[in-house]
């Protein structure tokens, strides 16, 4: 026999992950973790967890930060602010972790992405500069929709 849930508690989890992600992208600048977007689910923070991998391959920190990432860089190709101020602009609290983080997922530190995007980005607009950017992380991650029988 197996557990599997009701496919209307299915849907329900599936409504509430897409709420999750949605506030993860409109708040991404804000202090967020998993037990605050699981109480906003209604939902245990394994649970989340657990269930927001499965529906989108990612964990909702891993993606909280590849959204931060992904802003970050847009930031960063403008130029008007310093590496600090990005990093704190997008909602991390350390400049280590921040870097750490853009440079695992880009490629390269913040720095040198700033430098080399000056150079080689004029002229493209900014719909094809943000398409072409993404983060490496995006790229890897499997997307998957979420299996509905």
């Amino acid at each position: 026999m197996t557990s599997r849930p009701p496919e209307s508690e299915r849907l329900r989890d599936l409504a509430r992950l897409r709420r999750v992600r949605d506030r993860i992208d409109r708040e991404y600048a804000q202090p967020l973790d998993v037990e605050a977007l699981a109480r906003g689910a209604h939902m245990s923070a394994g649970h989340l967890s657990r269930a927001f991998k499965q529906a989108y391959g990612e964990s909702p920190y891993g993606y909280l930060m590849t959204r931060r990432i992904e802003r970050a860089m847009a930031l960063l190709r403008q130029g008007d602010l310093s590496v600090t101020d990005v990093c704190f602009a997008v909602g991390c609290s350390s400049l280590g972790t921040f870097s750490t983080r853009f440079s695992e997922l880009v490629g390269m530190p913040p720095s040198a992405y700033r430098r080399d995007t000056a150079r080689s980005g004029a002229g493209l607009p900014s719909c094809m500069e943000k398409q072409v950017s993404r983060p490496v992380r995006n790229r890897e991650a499997r997307h998957r929709e979420p299996h509905l029988p």
